[in-house]
């Protein structure tokens, strides 16, 4: 089986990596407990929050409440190659991801949009492709027209 490495951030300033693997040990005592021994120094903890999806857990220690996020190769690859959710979230502009035509106009200015929603079909290499929302927003202009060809990198609509 092979072994699965994780990058540990506690409330996003204390980052553990493999070079600490051999100082931490993490153990279940019960449900929602656990027992951590970290430098040599025990610690109880209590679950409060988990997200899944996210990879964050809050871990309340001596009254204190913790993030714990982890972050396994792929996370990891992701920020190295710059496309952390921040980075993400400040995205104004949904461009042309390839030349095609614009088949469909989803979406109209002031309208409101949360992230996923479908913004507008763009037909390239016979297949239509919907584009989706980056992020919440709201649709601030629209830069093409149905039936517009578009080149790859073309805006196509603003957000604010």
């Amino acid at each position: 089986m092979e072994k699965v490495n994780y990058q540990v951030s506690v409330n996003g300033k204390v980052t553990l990596t493999d070079a600490h693997s051999g100082s931490l040990d993490f153990r279940q005592t019960g449900p929602g407990t656990y027992h951590i021994l970290l430098d040599q120094v025990a610690y109880h903890a209590t679950l409060d929050q988990v997200d899944y999806v996210n990879k964050s857990f809050i871990f309340r220690i001596q009254g204190n409440a913790y993030e714990v996020k982890l972050a396994d190769r792929f996370d990891q690859m992701v920020e190295s190659l710059g496309f952390s959710a921040q980075n993400n979230a400040k995205v104004k502009d949904l461009k042309a991801p390839m030349p095609g035509l614009v088949l469909e106009l989803l979406v109209a200015p002031g309208q409101a949009v949360q992230k996923g929603d479908s913004l507008l079909i763009l037909e390239a290499m016979k297949m239509e492709n919907v584009l989706k929302a980056a992020g919440d927003g709201v649709v601030k202009a629209l830069k093409v027209i149905k039936g517009a060809a578009v080149t790859k990198g073309q805006v196509l609509l603003e957000m604010e």
